[in-house]
């Protein structure tokens, strides 16, 4: 009996031996994981195209088009002008600070098809003109997903942009476009600060916020229209300054789901104004949603090509000049 005892006691001792080195490889393998997942480091796209690092995963094969072959874990500073750069469903990853992706003093950026969560700010352009946020997933990030600050010309189009602190802030910012967004979910859909004026804001579903738009500054003079404005617990929150709140007859305003008119001559458009405070009057409020196409990618690029052209012609005769 003893030896059978010895022989089953040198056994377990095995087995708990085996247990460790499993337990133990097995905790050595997660945290290997989870360090794939930690902050890389700065990744940056210099004046000259080059990436840095060089072991960012993105790469170009013409210091023109970038191109995403995995996720990224950090911020990306971009300052070269004229480029594409195209996330291709990877995802742009933060840690819960900073910004995703940095755009100063650059011109003709495209930003396409990126998932970027989990940062301050998603993409905050400043002093940058003639770029295109187009086709990405915007969610989970602290304060805004795109900031625009001192910047005109740029085009916001067909992004998702859900759950985020906010969703799209203009500040002293004028001559933009956000156009077929979906804007959910955030405490507003956009905010437009001081100066913010002549910004064109059209066909985007702007649901479930707690505020669908509002001013935080002297904006004046932007355009909303075919917008749909839909359960947001305060649809528009103002401070009285003038903008403009549809696009005449018969094209029509926006779509507001607290709109309590009606439609008796049956034409799509209310019979009674949308009144939005005491400056400010939808006079066409449009009695259906405004369908947002979804464009296929191929539709991004040659928008992106014909936006590209007449402002890389811009861009160079001021700098011959």
């Amino acid at each position: 009996m003893k030896i059978v005892d010895v022989a089953i006691d040198a056994m377990n001792r095995k087995l708990v031996l085996m247990l460790t080195v499993t337990l133990l490889v097995g905790t050595l393998g997660l945290a290997f994981n989870v360090q794939k997942a930690k902050a890389s480091g700065t990744i940056y796209i210099r004046a000259d195209g080059s990436i840095e690092p060089t072991t960012a995963n993105m790469t170009s094969f013409d210091n023109t088009t970038y191109i995403f072959t995995d996720n990224n874990y950090d911020s990306i500073v971009v300052q070269k002008s004229n480029i594409l750069i195209d996330g291709k469903g990877y995802t742009l990853q933060g840690l819960g600070e900073g910004t995703g992706f940095s755009l100063y003093g650059v011109e003709n950026v495209t930003i396409k098809t990126t998932h970027i969560r989990g940062f301050l700010y998603s993409i905050y352009l400043s002093v940058s003109f003639g770029n295109m946020i187009s086709g990405n997933n915007i969610t989970a990030n602290s304060y805004f997903g795109i900031c625009v600050y001192e910047s005109s010309h740029n085009s916001i189009f067909g992004n998702n942009i859900t759950a985020n602190g906010g969703g799209i802030w203009l500040g002293s910012s004028s001559d933009n476009i956000i156009d077929q967004n979906n804007l959910t979910d955030s405490n507003a859909g956009i905010s437009i600060g001081a100066d913010g004026s002549s910004n064109k804001i059209e066909g985007n579903n702007i649901t479930n916020n707690l505020r669908g738009i509002e001013y935080l500054g002297d904006g004046s003079n932007n355009i909303f229209d075919h917008n749909n404005f839909v359960n947001n617990t305060q649809q528009v929150f103002s401070l009285g300054l003038p903008n403009v709140w549809d696009d005449g007859y018969p094209s029509g305003g926006n779509y507001w789901s607290d709109y309590n008119g009606t439609d008796a001559d049956h034409d799509g458009i209310g019979d009674t104004p949308y009144i939005v405070d005491e400056n400010n009057t939808d006079n066409y409020p449009i009695m259906a949603p405004t369908v947002i196409p979804e464009f296929p990618s191929f539709f991004v690029a040659l928008l992106f090509i014909v936006t590209m052209l007449p402002a890389t012609i811009v861009y160079r005769r001021r700098h011959l000049t």
